[in-house]
């Protein structure tokens, strides 16, 4: 990210960040990352205080251009005191924005935000904003903007502040609202021309009004994305309350129903339900069929408690009704289940608690990726292209255009006004349909789903290498399908090793119920591959009569279905359907985007360095060097540093060596001395544990610590094996519950495939034994054959992997120091 006008002429693009609507988790991420990326860029940075009412007030006062607060020493060298960093790095406001006291009586002190509404920014003035919730630059509602006048006064200052770009980061009525900014903006500039409140040339020189829209919103309603920033992060908020809630419910026998936010949209209240396990859910888009749904709610409660569940949750969504538009309020749900079925029933609501607290690991990441991309996005803009929203695909940042993704977020709302149900689960993306199947499978026992006895299997269930988030939610979504479907699905405890010790009993849908939320393996794990006794392997897989082999775990996994499957030429019993479920915190197993556990691996590093970064910047001038595991695929220590805003990442792909140190070691020394006196940052430095074998974590700590001096210190922390246990995230849990149901899918349409086939024909069918694969935007079922190709034996982890090809350790590196690391050679 080297800075690049070449897009903005001559001309110095001044850019403007605001955050408007509801707060959401993860916009003081993007505004970070909006200002950052700009100054990398050559752009001037500015935030707009108070949303859209910010602009409409403007600077009430008159301020001066602010002078940057860096205290460049004087044996700088010239190329790096140039840098667009240096010139950027703070305007004295970083602290009157972070700590609230902005609008305070400051007359006797020679700086305040009070009238103030828009402000320059600078490098140093949004740090440790990574971790904050909410917005620390405020947010409104602004009636005034949605006048014209009050366009025309946000017009104009605009103008006098010289500011041509804004990002917004807010709900679809505030794209909306940035769209109709710039379509008016032509004939509000003539308008104050005409008044003579700007002059011919600035009339000119501000014809073009560049906005790109980032959405925050806790409802992930908008359409054409498929999240929204703040959204992890509220399922994070409402997992966390419905798993303390499920001890309770389960002590007491209750009945508990939750209520959630989503007006228009399910999602959370979705969600919830795949990732904590709920019986029933109510949301906008797919009220409940039956009618009166009171009796479709008890008939499914009801069963579940006649086979022994102890516990019962249902989630509301708030804005729910039923097939008739009625609204369906948490209380009349609660009175329903008290009185036709005699549980003792609470009701809690949840509120604005879902909206507050840290954001995720995927709410840093997100808005990060999307303010790059954003920054981007203006820089390239003219005329004739679009407004842009950015939204994310899968793992792919893309732009959409505003208008288009505003509008089909309307026809949302406008189908369910219209009874068009069906049209408005398909306005969806695909996953939000695919989500709420998987939970009518996983939540209801009925009898319409059941297979003819000759269709049914007999479902092997293992676990491979180490623990991981989410295995336990993918093995209980397998049970309670085979369940659905008629199949018997046996679990295999303690891998191959278990296999050969005939450690092999069935499940039940009760016995899997409280699974969801449980981190670890149920069933055992170790690294013990099949062809420790093939023929042994082979005689036990014929003993049970497996019809099918479900694996879940990571490269040892992989390797065990390679194995496995070039095993069918001498042993029939393999010749069945077999797949494989990536699950592994170290995200390794070739051509997936994604595996199980990666996520909730991130979310306890995200949370150590949190707890660590506070150390360091108490201390004002440490450097913590955080070793995190991973083995020989650096996905983990990159992604944490993107996350935590680390300076520095090292990973076993890139390597260490002596020219990197002493660069890294230099550009240490010369941002310490760029910290104001006593108010020197605490940083971190993540490095894989097998980034090199020779420059380990300690020889790195020692030699900071020496090479510092009185500049900074330096200590160490090894996370260990902390970042593979604790309560799976709920991204895993709902990602573990969807791909595990298509792998049941693709065991049943192999079985009808390879059942028609001679012994022969099954034992070179390579296409049923498959690993699912996360593609970009897609999901696919890879022949295991062809994983190979995709794969780096040798280091046990994929080749050309979409987080190396885009670059996303360079990313992190830029937006922890710049262009200083590159200037200093």
């Amino acid at each position: 990210m080297a800075p690049d006008n070449a897009s903005s002429g001559n001309k110095k693009l001044k850019l403007a960040v605001l955050t408007s609507g509801g707060d959401s988790a993860g916009m003081n991420a993007a505004v970070r990352t909006v200002v950052k990326a700009g100054i990398i860029r050559g752009c001037e940075t500015w935030i707009v205080r108070e949303g859209y009412e910010g602009l409409v007030l403007g600077n009430q006062e008159h301020h001066g251009p602010p002078e940057p607060l860096a205290d460049i020493p004087d044996n700088v060298p010239a190329r790096i005191s140039d840098d667009s960093l240096i010139n950027n790095l703070r305007f004295g406001d970083g602290e009157l924005l972070r700590d609230g006291q902005g609008d305070g009586d400051f007359s006797d002190e020679p700086r305040s935000l009070r009238n103030r509404y828009i402000v320059r920014v600078g490098w140093d003035d949004v740090r440790g904003w990574m971790s904050e919730g909410g917005t620390l630059i405020g947010t409104a509602r602004s009636a005034a903007f949605r006048t014209r006048e009050g366009r025309l006064a946000a017009t104009y200052n605009l103008i006098k502040e010289g500011i041509d770009a804004i990002v917004v980061c807010g709900g679809d009525g505030s794209l909306t609202g940035a769209d109709r900014l710039r379509s008016e903006w032509p004939d509000l500039i003539e308008e104050l021309r005409n008044e003579g409140r700007i002059t011919p040339e600035q009339a000119e020189t501000y014809g073009h009004l560049k906005i790109v829209g980032l959405v925050g919103s806790i409802d992930n309603d908008m359409a054409l994305t498929d999240l929204t920033i703040g959204a992890p992060t509220a399922l994070h908020r409402i997992c966390e309350s419905i798993d303390n809630i499920n001890s309770t419910a389960s002590s007491h026998s209750r009945a508990f129903v939750v209520e959630v936010m989503g007006r228009h949209c399910g999602w959370l209240a979705l969600l919830a339900g795949v990732s904590a396990g709920a019986d029933f859910i109510f949301i906008p888009e797919r009220p409940p069929k039956a009618m009166p749904w009171e009796d479709e709610m008890c008939e499914v409660v009801r069963k579940h408690r006649e086979v022994g569940k102890r516990k019962t949750i249902v989630i509301v969504a708030e804005g729910a009704i039923d097939s008739e538009l009625n609204p369906i309020k948490a209380d009349y749900v609660k009175d329903i289940l008290t009185e036709r079925l005699g549980l003792d029933t609470r009701v809690t609501t949840l509120g604005h608690t879902q909206r507050g607290g840290r954001p995720c690991a995927y709410d840093r990441i997100l808005p990060t990726l999307q303010g790059v991309e954003a920054v981007d996005a203006l820089l390239e803009a003219n005329p004739n292209t679009p407004s842009y929203m950015i939204g994310i695909n899968e793992n792919k940042i893309v732009r959409v255009p505003l208008v288009d993704a505003v509008r089909k977020t309307q026809e949302v709302a406008k189908a369910i006004e219209e009874k068009n149900f069906a049209k408005a689960m398909s306005l969806r993306d695909p996953e939000f349909a695919e989500s709420l199947e998987g939970f009518l499978i996983t939540s209801t026992l009925e009898d319409s789903r059941l297979l003819p006895q000759p269709k049914r299997l007999r479902v092997a269930i293992i676990h491979m290498g180490a623990p991981a988030g989410g295995m336990n939610a993918a093995t209980r979504a397998a049970v309670r399908f085979c369940v659905a479907r008629g199949h018997t699905p046996l679990a295999i405890q303690n891998g191959f090793k278990g296999l050969l010790d005939d450690n092999v009993h069935e499940l039940s849908w009760l016995r899997v119920d409280t699974w969801m939320a449980r981190g670890g393996s149920e069933l055992g794990t170790n690294r013990t591959l099949p062809d420790i006794d093939l023929g042994a392997i082979a005689a036990r897989f014929q003993q049970h009569a497996f019809d099918a082999l479900f694996l879940i775990g990571g490269f040892e996994a992989f390797s065990s279905l390679l194995i496995l499957e070039k095993g069918r030429a001498n042993y029939p019993a393999f010749q069945i359907p077999m797949v494989h479920l990536p699950a592994t915190i170290s995200n390794n197993v070739p051509l997936t985007d994604f595996s199980l556990g990666s996520d909730t691996s991130l979310n306890a590093l995200v949370d150590a360095c949190d707890a660590i970064r506070q150390s360091a910047s108490a201390s004002r001038n440490r450097v913590f060097v955080v070793e995190t595991q991973g083995g020989q695929c650096g996905y983990i220590a990159t992604m944490g540093a993107l996350a935590t805003g680390a300076v520095l990442v090292y990973t076993p792909e890139v390597g260490i060596d002596l020219d990197m140190l002493r660069k890294d070691v230099q550009y240490l020394k010369l941002r310490y001395h760029l910290d104001p006196k006593g108010q020197s940052q605490g940083r971190l430095v993540v490095r894989n544990e097998v980034a090199s074998s020779v420059y380990t974590t300690d020889m790195i700590t020692r030699m900071l610590k020496e090479e510092g001096g009185s500049l900074f210190d330096s200590r160490s922390a090894s996370l260990g094996h902390t970042l593979q246990g604790g309560v799976p995230s709920p991204i895993d849990r709902a990602r573990a519950v969807r791909l595990s149901l298509k792998c049941m899918a693709f065991i049943e349409a192999s079985s009808t495939k390879l059942r028609a086939m001679s012994s022969k024909e099954r034992a070179q069918h390579q296409a049923s034994a498959a690993v699912i694969t996360i593609q970009g935007s897609s999901i696919q079922l890879t022949p295991v054959q062809e994983m190979v190709q995709h794969a780096d034996m040798k280091h046990r982890r994929g080749i050309n992997t979409w987080w190396q090809t885009q670059r996303i350790k360079e990313l992190t590196e830029s937006l922890g120091g710049g262009g200083l690391r590159e200037a200093l050679g």
